[in-house]
């Protein structure tokens, strides 16, 4: 049967990365990923789509065991080079059942069903001659072939494995699964399309729909923040009290409320980011990978992903806020909930939020009914920055991870540390929708997309960075 889109057999020595070339080469965290060598028993197709079309398809495949003994039959009968293919295809057909040469079966097939080849060799061990076995049975099978050199320790013999692999692959590139970038993946797919002219048209047009879907997966990203963002700062959460005054208990209730119900939103938020990108599994724990152990409320996330005091001076965003001791603890790192700050302008009564008499205070925007305590909208102006700010980082994170790299995510606080925002003009952008939603006022259509659209610049030119 004739299929339109490439398709390609991931073949080589056990352990040299195979499965972690199709994981990311697919977009498909579910590929098998060990350091056990056999853990591949059977090919396995990775079909990467779009909108349900395929755009091109891999196959995952058990590595090279007997490679010698393999060659060895093919050559027991001499042949020439345009019946080599019909040798391995015999070969294949005489010892499909026999388990001494399971993986080498299981690993031609899909190349003698048409498949083109990417063997992958582990350029961080030297090249040695055991593996022209392997190589000249793929020159035997006649389909078009490219090599990867993939580098999964520190060592370096790329330069050997070059001079050695160009004698037998029409092209030979550097590719490390586990940091492959998006530049990198097109690069490599440009590179596919010279294999055989029949690909040209399809790959070029496969990666033009690639590109956009990225555009796409950018797009729904920009929107579940947004969404994140104006859920978070619209919300009120209110609870009953008994007496005529708040106890401290009930206080303490509905403060936690808000906060849980703030952490909920953020990390729904980052599991539809995930999902859209293809990292759903990532997020399968209760709590974020990502951002475990770094609370959403907590000093140290104030610290790594607040604005700093002259941003949020140059911003407009301190004028007004709070006074004297507030204003450090508002700018300069404390528990970001409004605690000292907040308690300074009301009384201090509070442990995150300050409450003095229900029946005579506004509290964040709402004033508080005989009966009911209300919390929200937020009025800290650091807020909204840090909240956007940790969410771009996670979605610029997840965007840029390579599907192969299963290992848990990790903040690099010194990369955060060295973060400014966009120039002054984008602040202050954020800082109008930011203030209105802090009025308890909802944005309009057109403001709610010109801040989308923001927020959507935001993270493509954090991903380009």
């Amino acid at each position: 049967m004739t299929r339109e889109y490439p398709r390609f057999a991931v073949v080589g020595h056990p352990n040299k990365g195979k499965s972690s070339i199709v994981s990311t080469l697919a977009q498909d965290e579910t590929v098998q990923i060990s350091d056990t060598p056999g853990t591949t028993k059977k090919y396995r197709a990775f079909p990467l789509k779009v909108d349900g079309e395929i755009l091109y398809e891999l196959y995952d495949t058990p590595g090279f065991q007997r490679a010698r003994a393999l060659l060895e039959w093919l050559k027991e009968v001499e042949v020439s080079a345009d019946k080599k293919a019909d040798r391995v295809r015999r070969f294949v057909y005489e010892h499909r059942d026999n388990p001494k040469f399971a993986d080498e079966v299981q690993l031609l097939k899909p190349i003698l069903d048409g498949a083109g080849i990417i063997y992958v060799v582990d350029g961080s061990k030297p090249y040695g001659v055991e593996y022209e076995a392997e190589m000249e049975i793929l020159r035997w099978c006649g389909e078009p072939s490219m090599a990867l050199i993939n580098l999964i320790d520190s060592s370096d013999y790329v330069d050997e494995w070059k001079r050695a692999l160009g004698h037998y692959f029409r092209l030979v590139r550097v590719f490390d699964p586990m940091k492959a970038d998006f530049a990198q993946h097109v690069a490599l797919l440009e590179g596919v399309a010279q294999l055989r002219e029949e690909w040209t048209q399809p790959v070029k047009r496969s990666i033009e729909i690639f590109k956009a879907y990225r555009e796409q997966k950018i797009t729904q990203s920009a929107q579940y923040i947004t969404d994140l963002m104006v859920n978070s700062l619209e919300f009120v959460a209110s609870g009953s009290i008994l007496g005529e005054e708040a106890t401290q208990k009930e206080r303490d209730l509905v403060v936690r409320r808000y906060e849980d119900h703030l952490r909920s939103l953020e990390i729904e938020s980052h599991r539809k980011i995930a999902k859209i990108w293809h990292h759903a599994l990532l997020e399968s724990e209760p709590f974020l990978p990502l951002l475990e152990g770094v609370d959403l409320f907590s000093r140290e996330s104030a610290s790594i992903f607040g604005l700093s005091r002259q941003e949020l001076i140059t911003t407009g965003a301190a004028g007004g806020a709070v006074t004297g001791a507030g204003v450090d603890l508002l700018l300069g790192g404390s528990s970001l909930m409004m605690g000292s700050a907040i308690g300074a302008l009301i009384g201090g009564i509070g442990a995150a939020f300050g409450f003095a008499e229900a029946a005579q205070i506004k509290v964040l925007g709402q004033t508080v009914g005989s009966r009911e305590l209300e919390v929200g909208p937020m009025q800290n102006r650091n807020f909204p920055y840090m909240l956007l700010h940790r969410a771009l980082y996670y979605a610029r994170e997840i965007a840029s991870r390579p599907h192969a790299n299963r290992k848990k995510i990790t903040i690099d606080h010194n990369e955060i540390a060295g973060h400014t925002w966009e120039e002054e003009r984008a602040k202050k952008r954020l800082e109008e929708f930011h203030g209105t939603l802090r009025k308890g006022e909802p944005l309009s259509q057109n403001k709610l997309q010109e801040y989308q659209a923001l927020i959507k610049t935001l993270l493509a030119n954090a991903l380009n960075s």
